[in-house]
């Protein structure tokens, strides 16, 4: 089933009265979320941990599924990748904050990064499609469900668009987190690569809201309330192209916004808590080795190694394996081997990431200030 695409904007008012509702809702905590990464001494700790997180349940999205412990050691070790799936967690992560780097600087979204990030993602440079014969189907009964356009030149005509209405301010004056709902099902519904769509088309999401200044790190949680609501979020998609209505597929990204705010605040405020607790513990039983460099190492990402503290904290090999084998002996870390080498695990943040955040979020901001 194929349908005509509109150019964009929508000539229809998007922003209809419950819309604006859930819009406010979905704002005010994105802006509790983008407040609170002010408050961690080192970005690098919230863009590497939820950076993987992210990544780890969109790819589960397109059934790409890993376990926390492959895709931390994967990201320790070259080359250690146990099934292709850690992999291709690991380049999603690896294309997420390679994109958030460029777009914070140019404050742009183009087609060459968009290429950029499909060719991290995929390990190839095939670019937008040349050939006809992509089709979405039921993945149960195999009916095709919708085709999306066939020949290049369409593709790239509503790319341009697409990236006009992302760009262009002059173009739309929709709120940013509404443009975003609507930039992601134009992306999905030109579906311009032969692989790699959904897990592009979710990390544009979080691109463009730092392009928008909504958040300073690539932080939002987003793929897990899809994996939550996916059959939903399937159902919305297909039926915009079929009716034109926006509204429940907006109420559907303005909600996720919003509890996947919370859930972020959850985790950023356990990472907190533990901090705190590491600091105050290391402070009075190590005073000699304890600097905010090497708490920040040690919650920059699940495990820790010799080289990591070495570059971080600028101290010989030798300084480093003592450093951590004081911690490990003292139940800080776990030392683990991995092959030839020793590698050491925070295991209350594993244990954090492991159990995740509760199936309902409580109605109050799960805010708490700590000094870390």
């Amino acid at each position: 089933m194929q349908f005509n695409i509109p150019l964009l904007p929508p000539i229809q008012d998007v922003e209809t009265k419950v819309v604006l509702k859930q819009l406010a809702k979905a704002h005010r905590h994105l802006a509790l979320l983008n407040g609170i990464c002010a408050t961690i001494p080192n970005e690098n700790i919230l863009i590497n941990t939820l950076a993987l997180q992210e990544a780890k349940e969109s790819s589960a999205i397109e059934n790409i599924i890993t376990t926390h412990d492959e895709l931390y050691k994967a990201q320790l070790v070259d080359n250690f990748f146990n099934n292709a799936a850690a992999k291709e967690v690991s380049q999603y992560a690896e294309a997420l904050k390679d994109g958030f780097k460029v777009v914070r600087i140019k404050k742009l979204i183009t087609n060459k990064e968009i290429k950029a990030i499909q060719r991290q993602l995929e390990d190839n440079d095939a670019g937008y499609r040349q050939n006809a014969g992509t089709v979405l189907k039921n993945d149960r009964t195999q009916e095709i469900v919708y085709t999306p356009p066939q020949d290049l030149p369409t593709i790239e005509k509503l790319m341009n668009n697409l990236i006009d209405f992302i760009n262009d301010e002059n173009l739309s004056d929709i709120d940013p987190l509404i443009k975003m709902a609507i930039v992601h099902h134009r992306f999905e519904t030109i579906h311009p690569f032969y692989d790699g769509n959904g897990r592009t088309g979710r990390i544009i999401n979080i691109l463009y809201l730092v392009k928008e200044d909504l958040l300073k790190l690539p932080i939002l949680y987003l793929s897990r309330y899809i994996i939550q609501y996916k059959a939903e979020y399937y159902k919305l998609l297909q039926q915009v192209r079929q009716d034109g209505n926006w509204e429940p597929w907006l109420l559907y990204m303005l909600k996720g916004v919003e509890e996947t705010a919370k859930q972020t605040l959850f985790l950023i405020d356990g990472i907190k808590r533990i901090m705190a607790d590491y600091k105050k513990q290391i402070r009075t039983q190590f005073p000699n080795i304890y600097t905010q460099d090497l708490l920040n190492n040690l919650f920059k990402h699940p495990y820790t190694k010799i080289e990591f503290l070495q570059q971080d904290l600028d101290i010989s090999r030798q300084t480093a394996s003592i450093y951590l084998g004081k911690l490990s002996d003292a139940g800080f870390l776990t030392k683990i081997k991995i092959g030839k080498s020793n590698f050491y695990m925070n295991d209350p943040l594993y244990k954090l990431f492991l159990a995740g955040v509760p199936a309902a979020m409580p109605t109050t901001d799960p805010i708490t200030t700590i000094n870390i």
